[in-house]
C-alpha cells in the first residue's frame, strides 16, 4: 500500500506537456503474450555516460517533462548508478531522481530510485547500436519503454531502427510519444 501510495503521489505531482496523453498507473503498451527480448551482448561499461530520452510511452511520472537525460556511472560492485533529469519546456530543471540499476541478466537491469523504497523495476535493454549511440529500453509487462540516444538530435535511420525493435518486441507504437528536447 505505501508503494503504490508513493506512485500515485508521484503521479499527481506531474502535469503534462499540452496535448500529451498521460498514461495511467498501470498501463499496458505491448502485447504480452508476444515475446520480448533483452540485448544478450550487453555490456554495461558501455552503456554508462549520458543518454537524451528522445521517445517514450506515457507514464505518470514523467508527464510533462522534456529534455529528459539519464545519467548512468559503473559502481566498484559492477552495478550502475542512474540520475534522471526532468527539465521545463523553458530547459530549467523541474526534478531529478537518483537510483541504482543492478545487473541482473544479459541487458537486464533492476532499477530502484532512492526516493522510491521498497520499488524496483525491470529495464530491459532490448537494442543498442554497435556504437553504443543508440538504444531501445522497456520492460516485460509493457508499462514503460523509452528510445535513448547519446545526442538530443537522433538520426533517421536510427530512431527507424528503434522503432522496429519496440514492434519486434510487442509495443504499439501509436502510442510512443516523441519527447521535446
Amino acid at each position: 500500500m505505501k508503494r503504490l501510495s508513493i506512485l500515485l503521489l508521484l503521479a499527481a505531482c506531474a502535469k503534462p506537456l499540452p496535448d500529451e496523453q498521460v498514461g495511467g498507473l498501470f498501463e499496458v503498451y505491448r502485447d504480452r503474450d508476444q515475446p520480448i527480448a533483452s540485448a544478450a551482448l550487453f555490456q554495461p561499461d558501455r552503456y554508462v555516460g549520458r543518454w537524451y530520452e528522445v521517445a517514450r510511452y506515457p507514464v505518470p511520472f514523467e508527464a510533462g517533462c522534456t529534455g529528459v537525460s539519464a545519467d548512468y556511472a559503473a559502481l566498484p560492485d559492477g552495478s550502475l548508478s542512474v540520475l534522471n533529469t526532468c527539465r521545463n519546456a523553458d530547459g530549467t530543471v523541474r526534478s531529478t531522481i537518483q537510483g541504482r540499476a543492478e545487473v541482473v541478466g544479459p541487458g537486464r537491469l533492476k532499477v530502484s530510485f532512492d526516493n522510491v523504497p521498497f520499488v524496483r523495476g525491470d529495464y530491459w535493454v532490448l537494442w543498442v547500436d554497435e556504437g553504443y549511440r543508440t538504444a531501445v529500453v522497456g520492460a516485460p509487462d509493457g508499462r514503460s519503454g523509452w528510445i535513448l540516444n547519446r545526442t538530443p538530435d537522433i538520426p533517421a535511420d536510427r530512431l527507424t531502427a528503434a522503432k522496429e525493435v519496440l514492434d519486434f518486441n510487442g509495443y504499439d507504437l501509436n502510442r510512443l510519444m516523441e519527447v521535446p528536447q
